[in-house]
């Protein structure tokens, strides 16, 4: 898996728009490696020992989170909001300077 240049491995969130961020695969049976190859692009490999169905399945996994990582330090995600009613209606009003929400039912 390609890493991008402008993405740093140890960045604390400093003088960037986008804070850090972090994510444990301690619990999976895998090796993270930092590598680059020989045109100078960094890498990350990922290997697995005796793995069976369920460990490449794992493989896949952990390369989809770092993946959605770097995408979230690069370019971010907006989250949205919405509200869903089966039966009665929901009134909501933004308060507070739009830092809160009060729900009506």
């Amino acid at each position: 898996m390609d890493i991008p240049d402008d993405v740093q491995q140890a960045d604390r969130g400093r003088g960037s728009a986008r804070p850090r961020v972090c994510r444990d695969f301690k619990h999976l049976n895998l090796d993270f490696q930092l590598i680059k190859d020989e045109s100078g692009k960094r890498k990350l490999k990922v290997e697995a020992w005796f793995g069976s169905r369920k460990t490449s399945a794992a493989i896949r996994t952990a390369l989809s989170h770092v993946e959605n990582l770097i995408t979230d330090v690069t370019k971010g995600y907006r989250t949205k909001m919405r509200f869903v009613y089966a039966h009665f209606p929901i009134n909501a009003s933004i308060t507070n300077g739009n830092k809160g929400i009060e729900i009506r039912v």
